[in-house]
């Protein structure tokens, strides 16, 4: 759209919208003209010389007026009254007349300005608390955390890594599902270890625990303890129940975990490895008894787990676990259900099935796991595995060692739940 024309106003026109102003052509105000005003005479409509151009971007403004006495001077000259000479503009402080008040520079502006903080230093202080969030939620520095993860990724991805002939993942169980376990086990549950030093810092051991709590969390919670809490983070390799190796999920992850069938060739194997083999001989009958009957041992069976450590000549270190009576209180036993799902019990609790899913959810009790002293069997010759009165004796000496420590350690308890 090309320029409007500029026209010049005449003297009525000046004296109400002030000097110098100029009215664009084509432009008018909406509604009726006010009578005072006059319309421009003809003789006003002469030709008008081109208006100097307006400032752009190659045109320099003009210099502003400097202020200063020079300026106070000239301006106190042209107006008559006015007193003269530096005196009078000393007596009138503020900014100096004439020039509507003298602007403050570019330059001193910006030295009153605070500085800003500078972007990269910005980006790294966010870095640094980044970081230090991240250590505190992976428990170390994010970037090894990070970098593990990815090549722990990368050999699952490429099967580059090793299972024995019993299916341990020794890889998975140490990253994977112990990292799963450890929460439940230092945060749930409060477990308290004690007398873990009384498992031997190598070779192999055979750990005789009771067996409790409707589901065998317990056993879990023992593996934990012996890895996270033993000087040399040995591994518990624990016999299961033929029932465990059935199940469809429950049978892979047990494998890869290090368990593995509940028989003395299994067993035995393990052993002369050098490993900590974990066994309750209770079994489904410590996990299905009825919470009147809590903390009082079953039978621990024929001794086969003393005849096996007779004849790898390993000690037999006792294992009382106070707490996991609790979590499942079993008021009952639906012996139909266990029949249709073919399952040894069925229990019933104040919560479950009532609650459905909801009802499964553990009580947060507080658990204690005491290792008493090693009960020697090297004393023995290998052929004592065959002496039912000595498998007997040893069979008796255990579970009688284990009873009394969980007497002794309910007496210390002050509360199931603190």
């Amino acid at each position: 759209m090309a320029d409007a024309e500029v026209i010049p106003l005449d003297d009525d026109t000046r004296s109400r919208r002030g000097a110098g102003a100029k009215v664009p052509r084509g432009r008018r105000g909406s509604g009726r003209r006010n009578d005072s005003e006059q319309r421009t005479p003809a003789a006003s409509l002469a030709p008008v010389p081109d208006a100097e151009p307006d400032s752009g971007p190659d045109t320099e403004p003009e210099a502003e007026p400097a202020a200063g006495p020079e300026a106070d001077r000239e301006a106190g000259a042209s107006a008559p009254g006015e007193a003269e000479g530096p005196v009078a503009a000393e007596e009138t402080p503020g900014p100096a007349r004439g020039g509507g008040g003298a602007q403050e520079r570019p330059e001193e502006a910006d030295r009153d300005l605070p500085g800003l903080p500078d972007p990269a230093a910005v980006l790294a202080a966010l870095g640094d608390a980044l970081g230090g969030a991240a250590d505190r939620l992976l428990g170390g520095p994010w970037e090894r955390k990070v970098a593990n993860g990815l090549a722990f990724l990368r050999r699952r991805i490429t099967g580059e890594y090793e299972v024995d002939d019993f299916g341990y993942d020794r890889e998975l169980t140490d990253q994977v599902l112990m990292s799963l376990l450890r929460p439940v086990f230092a945060k749930y549950f409060r477990v308290e270890v004690r007398g873990i030093e009384n498992i031997p810092a190598e070779g192999g051991a055979l750990v005789v625990a009771n067996h409790s709590g409707t589901l065998p969390l317990d056993a879990l919670m023992t593996q934990v303890a012996v890895h996270d809490h033993h000087p040399a983070h040995r591994r518990l390799r624990l016999l299961a129940a033929d029932l465990v190796f059935v199940l469809p999920v429950v049978n892979e992850l047990a494998r890869k975990a290090g368990h593995t069938l509940a028989c003395a060739e299994d067993a035995r194997l393990l052993l002369e490895r050098g490993e900590v083999v974990g066994v309750m001989p209770e079994g489904f009958k410590g996990l299905g008894k009825p919470f009147s009957e809590r903390y009082k041992l079953q039978r621990f069976g024929r001794g086969g787990f003393v005849s096996t450590a007779l004849r790898t000549r390993v000690p037999i270190v006792p294992c009382s676990i106070v707490g996991a009576e609790e979590i499942y209180p079993m008021v009952g036993n639906s012996r139909t259900a266990a029949r249709l799902f073919g399952l040894p019990y069925f229990p019933v609790t104040p919560t479950f099935p009532w609650l459905g899913p909801l009802g499964m959810v553990p009580l947060p009790t507080k658990w204690t796991i005491q290792f008493g002293e090693p009960i020697a069997t090297d004393t023995h010759p290998p052929e004592a595995a065959e002496d039912p009165m000595l498998v007997f004796n040893l069979t008796d000496q255990v579970r009688e060692t284990i009873q009394h420590t969980l007497y002794r350690l309910l007496m210390q308890r002050r509360s199931v739940f603190f």
